[in-house]
């Protein structure tokens, strides 16, 4: 029987940061490869096609946000930031750019393996179906296939990353129902938020999620807010 193997990489520019990541991961039973600097990077990212990328977004050796942005270019591989506790501004950046999650420097290696585990294992289980199982949703115009993580409208797909699929389809099984924003976390990223900061998460990637399937992002007729709790998918 074949062993699924997920390959990480890794692109830290500490060397110390990377090696005890590159040894606290393989020691998990995940193959890991690394870059300190992003040429490097970009060249093992397209030779090794790795299932997750853990990226310093802010290095005085590279620009992680180039980086961020090239990876993205070529393939929606989940990416987790590692950025430092005073740079709020990078964390919320690295969010918009289509991160999957981040890990505040310092932090304890348990914190970034459960991320990692969380966004590679899927923690959308809410439905309790088989990942083969067909998974096609149907509202207005639009047709929304899990599986294959993308939405449909007339002639156009529109490509969704993992944790958007996820969250995507989250709030239309539970459509008519106020979720709050920890319930959202607990659900799609598997974690319970330890900090306020945790909370940007949900309302970036709702965001991101209105700008792909909202006539008017400004206006949403499915994703709609609830002041004060979190959000609520509305079908027609």
């Amino acid at each position: 029987m074949e062993v699924d193997i997920k390959k990480i990489l890794v692109i830290e520019e500490e060397d110390a940061i990377r090696q005890n990541l590159v040894t606290n991961l393989t020691n998990l039973g995940y193959l890991v490869i690394s870059a300190s600097e992003g040429k490097e990077a970009m060249e093992i990212f397209e030779k090794e096609q790795p299932h997750l990328v853990v990226l310093h977004i802010v290095s005085s050796q590279f620009d992680g946000y180039k980086v961020f942005k090239k990876i993205r270019e070529k393939a929606p591989t989940p990416i987790i930031i590692l950025t430092s506790l005073g740079s709020p501004r990078d964390r919320v950046r690295g969010l918009h750019l289509g991160a999957d999650d981040f890990v505040i420097k310092p932090f304890f290696p348990e914190e970034l393996e459960a991320r990692i585990s969380s966004i590679l294992q899927g923690t959308n289980n809410q439905n309790n179906t088989p990942n083969n199982e067909e998974k096609v949703y149907r509202f207005s115009d639009l047709i929304f296939d899990k599986n294959k993580r993308q939405i449909a409208r007339n002639d156009s797909i529109i490509k969704l990353t993992k944790i958007e699929a996820s969250l995507l389809e989250l709030l239309i099984i539970k459509a008519g129902n106020k979720l709050s924003r920890v319930f959202i976390l607990d659900k799609v990223w598997g974690y319970t938020p330890e900090r306020n900061i945790d909370m940007r998460i949900v309302d970036v990637h709702i965001a991101r999620l209105r700008s792909k399937l909202e006539k008017d992002p400004s206006k949403p007729d499915f994703i709609l807010t609830v002041r004060g709790t979190g959000y609520v998918f509305q079908r027609d």
